[in-house]
């Protein structure tokens, strides 16, 4: 967040912090989290890299479209595995994978996080 909205916001009464601070999670569920985001945005990537739509990867993992989208928004109900097992059956390396865990930021902000690579 820019140091110009952070002052506005604090300015307002709001409290700015991180989800960490928000809901106390330990430092094992933050990696978790991290984990979690970084293996949907791998999801999503590979998904669009091969033109598929959510649809066909559904189809493919037999589950169904709007699963997909749960998946690719690391949803709270999708399990790292379902996230990896759908990885892997769309194409992906057990080498990409670690590289997409090894790739989840140090920082969990919120919804708009960027990742890397």
């Amino acid at each position: 967040m820019k140091a110009a909205k952070k002052i506005k916001l604090e300015a307002a009464g709001w409290n700015v912090g991180s989800a960490k601070e928000l809901v106390g999670l330990s430092e094992a569920e933050m990696a978790l989290i991290r984990i979690k985001q970084s293996l949907a945005l791998r999801l999503r990537e590979l998904r669009t890299k091969q033109a598929f739509t959510q649809a066909e990867v559904a189809s493919r993992i037999g589950s169904s479209r709007a699963r997909v989208a749960r998946m690719e928004a690391a949803d709270a109900s999708v399990s790292v595995e379902l996230l990896m097992n759908a990885c892997l059956m769309i194409g992906a390396t057990e080498k990409t994978i670690g590289q997409a865990i090894t790739a989840a930021p140090r920082s969990t902000r919120g919804p708009f996080t960027k990742f890397p690579g």
